[in-house]
């Protein structure tokens, strides 16, 4: 399975990985609610995710997968949650960090699109 990371350097994976906060997550959390301000994206390292909407699994997201980033980008409010179903070991990025990763690295802002467009797909 393919990885957000894949079209990086490791030097930009560095820097990526340094701009956001390493945390572990319980399983069943929800770090992320449909309908809410876009306030956090997270790369997901280790674990596995279920992405809802109106309480409808739509997919599952795992390691190497970015969540939550399209709201940011868009401007727009949620449109789906995230449930842990093991427990999890992420990348957690504030708003600002994602808008500002997109700006000062134009690969970061490009693989987000990429993202994007294959989830839309």
């Amino acid at each position: 399975m393919a990885s957000f990371f894949d079209t990086f350097t490791p030097q930009e994976v560095a820097r990526i990985s340094a701009q956001g906060r390493h945390v572990r997550l319980p399983q069943g959390w929800s770090p992320i609610w449909e309908r809410t301000p876009a306030d956090k994206a997270y790369i997901l390292i280790d674990g596995t995710v279920s992405v809802r909407k109106d309480g409808t699994e739509i997919a599952q997201l795992g390691p190497g997968d970015i969540m939550g980033e399209q709201a940011i980008i868009g401007h727009k409010l949620r449109n789906a949650s995230i449930v842990a179903l093991t427990p999890l070991e992420v990348i957690h990025f504030t708003d600002e960090t994602v808008r500002q990763l997109c700006d000062d690295m134009p690969s970061f802002k490009k693989a987000l699109d990429a993202v994007a467009a294959s989830r839309l797909g």
